[in-house]
């Protein structure tokens, strides 16, 4: 079984392997969503469906050694950072085996081999982390960046604000990525926040901003390279804003009433994975029979993961106090 670090780096100028990881993502999320509704998994989950494309951008730009800190939609960010499928699906199950011992679940993936901080349930809650690890990074002397990864929502609370404003004072190397996929929880933007180009929000902080295309990995990778070269030299913080769009509900609950009509289906033309695919025919690496095979590997793949988590042992009642630090007084 290859680590995550190794299936990291396989996607390197690797356009077909890029590929490859999203129809990955996208089965994965299919057939978790599909466990869930079949009472086969505990809890609730958050899919990215439709978010591919900036999640493989961010993983082909970013190094191992650099981190992100994401937020609870993650299982994107999980599978393209390089945790295995078997690894992820076998925390969101609560098995031992997962990427968090089987104890965090689907909203806290995490892996420090490829800089997967562990992420947050918390709206927002990733923001000051990575503020933080981007001043280790500063005090350390280091060349590494860090990456904050939230919601369009999360652009109104308090820890936004707060990341940013100490990141612009101190020239912090870390890059704030917006994924904004139009909807809050169930709230359409235009009904919960003034503006809909939140990257202009940079401007009361005199930090630079992006607005890119999050359906588009080629768009991702650009804007992101350029933010990610301005972190590295010194130059401080980078508020990055992705338009994507969530084609699943906000939940597992949600079936999306609230959603205009046509408004799916419209995006759904721009399918970050339907626009990969013409890429990467039109440069002749793709073909329908390929297209086909791959997909259907991908499947294979999943449903691997899922019999071997299904497998795998759970977490006893010791496991809740692994990984808890104490400090203790001496003598």
């Amino acid at each position: 079984m290859s680590t995550s670090l190794e299936r990291r780096k396989v996607l390197k100028d690797n356009d077909l392997a890029c590929y490859e990881r999203m129809l990955e993502i996208r089965q994965f999320e299919k057939r978790t969503n599909e466990l869930f509704a079949a009472g086969e998994i505990r809890g609730t989950t958050h899919l990215c469906v439709g978010e591919e494309a900036l999640n493989l951008g961010l993983a082909t730009v970013l190094n191992p050694d650099d981190v992100i800190a994401a937020t609870y939609r993650s299982h994107g960010i999980a599978l393209a950072f390089g945790i295995s499928p078997h690894s992820a699906m076998a925390e969101i199950m609560g098995k031992s085996t997962g990427c968090a011992g089987g104890v965090g679940g689907s909203m806290h993936m995490c892996d420090s081999s490829v800089g997967v901080l562990p992420t947050s349930a918390i709206i927002g809650g990733g923001m000051p982390v990575a503020a933080g690890a981007a001043l280790a990074f500063q005090i350390q002397k280091k060349k590494n960046v860090a990456v904050a990864y939230f919601g369009d929502a999360a652009t109104n609370i308090g820890a936004f604000h707060e990341s940013m404003n100490l990141a612009a004072i101190w020239k912090l190397p870390v890059i704030f990525v917006i994924n904004n996929n139009v909807y809050g929880e169930y709230t359409r933007i235009n009904l919960s926040t003034p503006i809909e180009d939140l990257h202009i929000r940079a401007d009361s902080y005199a930090m630079p901003s992006i607005k890119l295309d999050g359906m588009d990995i080629y768009a991702v990778r650009t804007g992101m390279q350029e933010a990610i070269d301005r972190a590295r030299r010194g130059d401080g913080p980078t508020l990055v804003e992705a338009k994507t769009y969530r084609f699943a509900g906000h939940s597992r609950a949600d079936q999306a009433l609230y959603r205009p009509e046509g408004e799916l289906e419209m995006w759904q033309k721009r399918d970050p994975i339907l626009l990969t695919e013409q890429a990467l025919t039109k440069k002749g690496i793709l073909d329908e029979a390929k297209i086909a095979q791959m997909k259907a590997a991908a499947e294979a793949t999943i449903e691997a993961a899922i019999a071997q988590a299904t497998k795998d042992p759970e977490p006893t009642v010791k496991d809740m106090f692994s990984n808890i630090f104490t400090s203790q007084k001496v003598g």
